[in-house]
């Protein structure tokens, strides 16, 4: 029987898997970053998700370690290279999320289009503002996706059916990827000159942050609108606000954040910026998934035995 630390809330589903596995399951939420290096100790396994912060001084402390379970998809939590020395395996769950994540994309990209936070606010208000709100068509816009991968695929596949035009920019895909749903692969400044929606769906690494900033909007479409539903750092907050401001961007809709959680951002309080406070994986079938998968690996890994989504070590 092994301990496994359990540092965030998952889907009971995923935590009974583990205890009927014969492991001991210890449930701790909310600890601090000391707290987390006095809990590690002797745990052969920790479960968490966004929250909590897995640095190479938890790595150390935790003696007995043997995997990370990230109960969802990114690991900008997690120090990868640090558990790697270590010999500690990293595991996610890498496809829990991609459907919630796409239709969220969907939501905000017809939230924008349609401007609902913003005339829903209005009228609870008091205010009858139709012609204020008047919005655009998704129709026959050409949609540029940042990251044709699983989710940018799901969200391609979603835009078509609303009649958009389909443009990507992937240089890890290969050009005839993306033909059978009609997906053009271009380069990234013909992308951003061409589009009417940007939607991003690509991690954050040291090549991504700030990808979206001051220049890449410069040689924007007129009137361009962002959608990220993907990771905070991305975009430059405060260069996205700026241009919003002056009217050269017509809106954004938002659902991450450099700093998370955020409550003071350049986005937020900016009229045709719709926000979000990152809830692309905030669903019901989404949580099982990723609480039942992460399990799964977490098992695995104890076992000694294959693991599919181990991130970083070999088990074999």
């Amino acid at each position: 029987m092994s301990r496994v630390l359990v540092t965030e809330e998952i889907a009971p589903a995923g935590l009974d898997h583990l205890s009927d596995a014969g492991h001991e399951v210890d449930l701790r939420l909310g600890l601090s970053a000391e707290q987390l290096i006095g809990a590690i100790g002797g745990a052969n396994a920790l479960i968490i998700r966004s929250a909590t912060k897995v640095t190479a001084a938890v790595i150390d402390a935790g003696a007995d370690l043997v995997v990370v379970g990230r109960a969802g998809v990114g690991l900008d939590n997690v120090d990868v290279a640090a558990a790697t020395a270590r010999g500690v395996m990293v595991v996610n769950a890498p496809h829990s999320n991609t459907v919630s994540a796409a239709e969220h994309t969907m939501a905000l990209l017809l939230a924008q289009a349609r401007n609902i936070p913003q005339a829903h606010a209005a009228l609870v208000e008091g205010r009858w503002e139709r012609s204020i709100w008047q919005g655009v068509e998704l129709s026959g816009k050409v949609l540029g996706i940042v990251g044709l991968g699983h989710i940018g695929m799901l969200v391609a596949e979603r835009a078509a059916a609303f009649g958009m035009q389909l443009l990507a920019y992937d240089p890890y895909v290969p050009a005839d990827a993306g033909r059978y749903l009609g997906v053009d692969l271009v380069g990234l400044d013909e992308l951003v000159a061409r589009a009417d929606f940007l939607t991003l769906h690509v991690a954050r690494t040291p090549e991504t942050i700030g990808l979206v900033g001051r220049e890449l909007l410069a040689a924007a479409k007129p009137n361009l609108r962002v959608i990220n539903v993907a990771r905070g750092g991305i975009i430059d907050e405060a260069a996205l606000a700026e241009a919003v401001v002056e009217g050269r961007v017509a809106g954004a809709a938002i659902d991450v954040f450099d700093v998370e959680p955020s409550i003071d951002s350049p986005l937020f309080g900016v009229p045709g910026i719709v926000v979000t406070p990152h809830l692309g994986a905030s669903t019901d079938e989404a949580q099982d998934k990723a609480g039942v998968t992460i399990a799964e690996q977490v098992e695995l890994s104890l076992a000694g035995e294959s693991v599919p989504f181990a991130v970083n070590v070999d088990p074999g």
